[in-house]
C-alpha cells in the first residue's frame, strides 16, 4: 500500500512540533516549497511542506557517513554535502522514519546552535559570576600584581646580536 499524503504530512508535522521544541529555534522560508528550521536565523533542518512528496536535509557532522548508507539518503546540493549536510527521501512506499529523523534534527540542532543553548539544552546552568562581599572587593582593589618576571633574550636575538 503506497503511502499517502496524509501520513507524511503527519511526519513533516510532528518533526517540525519536534523541532521547534529547541531553545530558540523558529520556523524559516528562504524560498518557496520549504519551511524549515532555524536556530538564531541559522537553518538546521530543511523541511518540505505538506502536500509535497517527502524530503529532509539535516547538518550531521558525526553521522553523515552512517545516513549516506541508507539507498535514499545523499550529500546535499549546493556544496552543503562537503559540509555534512545530508537529503533524504525515503521510498514513497515506506513510512517515514520519524524517529531517526528526529535523531538528525537533535546533531543538526547541536551543530548550528549557539553553545549557551546547546549547554541549556544539555540542563547545565549558565556560568555565574563569583559574588563578592565588602571586603573581597576592597582587598581586590588594594592587592598588587604579582612581580613580572624578568625577560630573557630569546635564542635568536641573541644570535644576531653576536653576528653584528
Amino acid at each position: 500500500m503506497p503511502r499517502t499524503r496524509r501520513s507524511s504530512d503527519a511526519a513533516l508535522k510532528e518533526l517540525r512540533a519536534f523541532g521547534l521544541a529547541y531553545p530558540g529555534a523558529h520556523t524559516k522560508s528562504p524560498w518557496p516549497g520549504h519551511l524549515d528550521l532555524a536556530v538564531n536565523d541559522k537553518t538546521f533542518a530543511y523541511l518540505s511542506l505538506e502536500g509535497e512528496p517527502f524530503g529532509i536535509s539535516c547538518k550531521l557532522p558525526r553521522t553523515s557517513a552512517i545516513a549516506l548508507m541508507l539507498a535514499w539518503v545523499k550529500p546535499s546540493a549546493y556544496g552543503l554535502g562537503k559540509s555534512g549536510w545530508v537529503s533524504a527521501s525515503p521510498p514513497q512506499d515506506e513510512p517515514v522514519p520519524v524517529d531517526l529523523f528526529k535523531e538528525w534534527l537533535d546533531e543538526s540542532y547541536r551543530a548550528q546552535a549557539p553553545k549557551k543553548l546547546v549547554r541549556q539544552l544539555d540542563g547545565a546552568a549558565p556560568a555565574a559570576a563569583p559574588k563578592r562581599t565588602a571586603g573581597s572587593a576592597r582587598s581586590a582593589r588594594t592587592a598588587r600584581p604579582p612581580p613580572k618576571s624578568p625577560r630573557k633574550p630569546s635564542v635568536s636575538g641573541t644570535r644576531k646580536r653576536a653576528r653584528r
